[in-house]
C-alpha cells in the first residue's frame, strides 16, 4: 500500500498544481502543527464575470462579494456564503446551498435531508456540479462528510448524488473536492471519489502552498480555516487576486 502522504502529494500535483483549471475547490483536514483542522476553499475563473469577485470574512463566515457591482450580471450563482457555522458544526460550499444547509441543520434535519431540495447547478453546458462538506465536533472525534451533485450523463436534466464519509485519521491531510477534471469547453466535471490532499503547516502556509499551486492566469481567491479541535469560531486568512 502507497504512503498516503506520498498519495497525497501525487493527487496535489495532479489535480491542482499541473492541471489549468479544476474548477472551485474545497478541503477538510487535519492540521500538522496543532489540534486543529482546517477548511480550506478556493475560485477559480475564466470569464470576466466570474473574475469579478472576492472572498471576504465576517467574523467566522466566509462569502463572495463581487469586486464592480455594476459588472454583476447573474449574481446567483457566484455571489454566496461558502462557509457557515452552527455549534459544533462547519459548512463548506460553492454555492448558495451552504445556506441552505445551514437552515436544515438548524431545523434539526440531516446534511442529505438538505442537499436532496438541491440540484447541480443550471449552467448549461458545464452543468457545474455543487460541491459541499461538513464537519462535525459533535462526537467529540470530529467527521466530515462530502457531497457532489452531478449532472446525469445520459440525461443532464437529472442530477446524480455522491455523499462520501472518508475518516480523518492523521494529522497533515485532508479530503477535498473540486468542479472540474480540468479545462475544456465544455467543462468536465469532477469524477470519482474525494482526493486525499496534503494540509501541512500553519494556515497561512497552507494558503500560501495551495495559492502557488493553482493556475496563476485563473486563480482568483482562496481561504484558509482554522478550527480549534475542541469547537468554538474558526478564524480565517485569505488571499485574494483582485480587490482586496
Amino acid at each position: 500500500m502507497e504512503d498516503v502522504t506520498l498519495t497525497a502529494s501525487r493527487n496535489f500535483v495532479k489535480h491542482l498544481k499541473e492541471n489549468a483549471y479544476p474548477g472551485r475547490g474545497l478541503v477538510i483536514g487535519r492540521s500538522s502543527l496543532k489540534d486543529a483542522w482546517l477548511m480550506i476553499y478556493w475560485l477559480m475563473g475564466r470569464s470576466a464575470h466570474s473574475r469579478n469577485r472576492r472572498l471576504v470574512a465576517q467574523g467566522s463566515v466566509l462569502r463572495t462579494e463581487p469586486i464592480d457591482i455594476s459588472l454583476v450580471e447573474d449574481p446567483s450563482l457566484i455571489i454566496y456564503e461558502a462557509m457557515l457555522e452552527l455549534p459544533g458544526i462547519y459548512l463548506i460550499s460553492n454555492g448558495d446551498q451552504t445556506q441552505t444547509l445551514y437552515q436544515a441543520l438548524k431545523a434539526g434535519k440531516t446534511f442529505d435531508d438538505a442537499l436532496a431540495q438541491r440540484a447541480h447547478e443550471p449552467d448549461a453546458p458545464h452543468y457545474t456540479p455543487r460541491i459541499s462538506g461538513m464537519l462535525s465536533l459533535q462526537n467529540g472525534q470530529g467527521t466530515a462528510t462530502l457531497s457532489i451533485l452531478k449532472a446525469n450523463p445520459i440525461n443532464p436534466e437529472f442530477t446524480d448524488r455522491n455523499t462520501f464519509r472518508p475518516a480523518l485519521a492523521q494529522g497533515g491531510l485532508g479530503v477535498g473536492l473540486t468542479t472540474y477534471q480540468g479545462d475544456g469547453n465544455p467543462l468536465p466535471g469532477f469524477q470519482g471519489e474525494p482526493l486525499l490532499l496534503p494540509c501541512s503547516g500553519s494556515a497561512e502556509e497552507v494558503l500560501h502552498t495551495y495559492w502557488e499551486a493553482l493556475n496563476a492566469e485563473n486563480r482568483i481567491a482562496l481561504a484558509v480555516k482554522e478550527i480549534p479541535a475542541s469547537g468554538g469560531p474558526g478564524n480565517i486568512v485569505i488571499k485574494n487576486r483582485f480587490g482586496s
